[in-house]
């Protein structure tokens, strides 16, 4: 299939970072020029930022806007969703809508904007920022392959894609959706303890940040599970094996597992 240029013109209702990382996406790859590109957003200090930076149409209302769009994104806070969706609702008619707003069900657009909205539901994370996110979507029923196609490329200009069941997204929240969190505190440590063994802070944190990424990267290009990986680096009676046995005295698996346990809970209790 051809790019999404084919949907030529490409709303944000939000323009905080989420909405700039996909803006920047989109534009590196080539789906859309500047001038395909609009955002609406209360905060006019946002749009002259996203304005000034990367040459897109700022202003206007969540109506204009939608009137003016073939593919919205929907990039508010869940607690600004009622607001956003009663500003575009009569004016929704073929549009594909992109919903990033965490815990924001489908039926629920779905029943505000009507029964033959187009949703697509995503989750993305942080690491966007930096084209190097993940983004799982779930798909509203009644859904062309083309306009899934055009989610999907939007959003693999920041990084990977999966597709999943709505009824998983809220495991997504508290896996990847949090994860950069946990991952940050886990190079925050990592260094740390290399600032205790006497090493600069600086050197420490570089480490500890790239040891991280090439460890990521192992995983996903070499296909290898990470016990594989792990059991290559632990040498029979090395420092490795000590290590990571005071790692698994210490729980660190067991907090793991509970942490995305807990954020998924919380994920159900604020989408009600």
């Amino acid at each position: 299939m051809s790019k999404v240029a084919l949907r030529n013109k490409l709303g944000f209702i939000g323009g905080g970072r989420m909405a700039e990382a996909l803006i920047s996406g989109v534009l590196s790859a080539k789906l859309y020029q500047p001038d395909q590109i609009r955002v609406a957003d209360p905060d006019a200090g946002r749009l002259d930022h996203v304005e000034a930076r990367y040459g897109v149409q700022g202003g206007g209302t969540n109506h204009e806007l939608a009137s003016m769009s073939d593919v919205i994104v929907l990039a508010v806070k869940p607690q600004a969703m009622a607001e956003a969706l009663s500003g575009i609702r009569d004016v929704l008619t073929k549009q594909l809508v992109l919903s990033v707003a965490a815990g924001v069900k489908i039926s629920r657009i779905m029943e505000t904007c009507g029964p033959n909205t187009r949703i697509i539901r995503a989750m993305p994370n942080m690491p966007a920022m930096v084209g190097e996110g993940i983004t799982a979507l779930a798909i509203g029923p009644k859904m062309e392959e083309d306009a899934i196609d055009c989610a999907r490329q939007i959003f693999e200009s920041v990084g990977r894609v999966v597709l999943i069941n709505e009824r998983l997204m809220d495991a997504v929240t508290g896996l990847s959706g949090s994860g950069p969190a946990y991952v940050f505190l886990m190079i925050e440590a990592m260094a740390d303890g290399g600032v205790k063994m006497g090493l600069p802070r600086e050197t420490a944190s570089l480490l500890a940040a790239q040891t991280v990424l090439g460890a990521a990267r192992m995983v996903l290009e070499t296909g290898q599970h990470p016990a594989g990986l792990k059991d290559q680096v632990a040498s029979p009676g090395g420092t490795t094996i000590a290590g990571l046995h005071r790692l698994e005295q210490g729980g660190l698996r067991a907090v793991v597992i509970d942490a995305i346990e807990t954020a998924t809970k919380r994920s159900q209790e604020l989408g009600g």
